[in-house]
């Protein structure tokens, strides 16, 4: 037992150093391994980097060659706006120039022109001054002469008055037949153009015959009924406003009276003569015709 024990010994010691050997082996073969694996992978990506290197320096000299075909279109563009600019610059200089010339033509033909009308206007103030001087002597003779007329004139006027104010005196008043105080009484025609020059009221004559069956006279429409020369009395129908009335059995120089609705003041009708079927005189209105309240 104590024979086979170091044999024992030496075995499994043979057997440890072996194991250790072939693990330290596997482990050198795996390093290596690793290794190898590593500068595959370097060599790898070193070549990645330098194609990527050369692709962006691929794009960066297209990406030159581009920024220098715009920056030398753009050189061209600006170089033809100037050119244009500066064509149009020197145009619109030229017009300008013509322009200015022109205007100080122009200012001095409109100078001449207004020194002349100056000179045509002084002349002409001058011979208008000479007839004014001219016309006011004659304007003077002429009043002279239209005061010497206005005191003719005053002359003829006073008379006139007078003889109107004689006139009025010979005309009468009179009640009408309706108990109102009439305007003055025309007797004849010369007692009725005395009335007109007055102004108060207007006229209107008529000639009335019984065998008309009516006559419009004024805004009246009048019919002879019956008529008494002997007597002097008269009998007429009056239309106004679509009213009918009658007057019945009225005198010479009488006043009928009667209202419109356009009125305050009454119409008046005189008959200064009375023939067979025949009466002659006059109707005398407002002048200012007022509508009745």
């Amino acid at each position: 037992m104590n024979q086979d024990q170091p044999n024992i010994t030496q075995k499994v010691s043979g057997s440890r150093h072996a194991g250790i050997f072939a693990g330290l082996a596997a482990g050198l073969v795996l390093a290596l391994a690793g290794d190898a694996y590593l500068v595959v992978r370097s060599n790898n990506l070193n070549d990645q980097v330098a194609q990527s290197k050369q692709d962006a320096q691929t794009q960066i000299s297209k990406l030159s060659d581009t920024t220098k075909d715009l920056l030398e279109q753009d050189r061209q563009q600006l170089a033809a706006l100037s050119d244009d600019l500066t064509g149009k610059y020197e145009t619109a200089n030229l017009a300008l120039q013509r322009t200015r010339l022109n205007a100080q033509k122009v200012s001095a033909l409109l100078a001449a022109r207004l020194a002349e009308q100056q000179k045509a206007v002084g002349d002409q103030l001058g011979q208008l001054k000479d007839s004014t001087s001219t016309a006011t002597a004659k304007l003077n003779e002429d009043v002279s002469g239209v005061k010497t007329d206005v005191g003719a004139v005053r002359t003829d006027l006073s008379a006139t008055r007078s003889d109107l104010e004689r006139t009025s005196a010979d005309l009468r008043r009179a009640i009408g037949d309706m108990g109102v105080l009439s305007g003055l009484i025309a007797t004849n025609s010369k007692d009725l153009q005395s009335l007109r020059e007055l102004g108060d009221r207007n006229y209107f004559e008529f000639d009335l015959k019984k065998g008309e069956m009516t006559k419009k006279v004024g805004n009246l429409t009048l019919t002879l009924k019956k008529s008494d020369p002997k007597r002097n009395r008269y009998t007429i129908a009056v239309l106004a406003d679509d009213r009918l009335v009658e007057k019945k059995d009225k005198t010479i120089n009488e006043p009928v009276q009667l209202y419109t609705s356009n009125s305050k003041q009454p119409y008046e009708i005189v008959v200064n003569q009375v023939k067979k079927d025949e009466v002659v005189g006059y109707l005398a209105t407002p002048k200012m015709n007022v509508a009745s309240r």
